[in-house]
């Protein structure tokens, strides 16, 4: 008996998206302290790179972890059709409460996949904002007392 093998499955998708980094938390003299010119009243853009990683055991039959023509159509309902081509902070409800920063951009993208994926197999979802600034989520949370 062959024991099973796990193996790590990576899909990438690129969506262009505009937002202005902007906390009603604070006043506009501190957004403009804190976000700089990401504060930009008239919102700035940027092409997102997202990798998405599945993870799972090698299926003996299909000598997969998961058809990739599945996690494509999960990418393209999770990812490009609520922020392809959107002002995030006014198209998508999400960020109307939450400033639509990468690291929340990557949480938005895991929540979305996690109702359409199978169970336990997300992995990782890695989001580029630029070449420069990569922001990974696994899915961590942590509980306030």
């Amino acid at each position: 008996p062959r024991s099973s093998r796990l193996a790590r499955l990576s899909r990438s998708v690129t969506f262009s998206s505009c937002h202005r980094l902007h906390s009603k938390s604070l006043s506009d003299e501190e957004n403009l302290k804190l976000f700089g010119k990401c504060n930009n009243p008239n919102g700035h853009g940027h092409n997102y790179k997202v990798i998405v990683t599945v993870h799972g055991e090698i299926d003996p039959v299909s000598g997969m972890v998961m058809n990739l023509t599945d996690l494509k159509e999960y990418m393209q309902e999770a990812i490009m059709e609520p922020l392809d081509h959107k002002n995030l902070d006014k198209d998508v409800p999400y960020f109307a409460e939450v400033v639509s920063t990468t690291e929340n951009v990557a949480v938005f993208i895991w929540e979305n996949l996690q109702k359409l994926l199978p169970k336990g197999i997300l992995y990782k979802v890695k989001v580029y904002e630029t070449e420069q600034n990569v922001v990974v989520y696994k899915g961590e949370e942590t509980i306030l007392e």
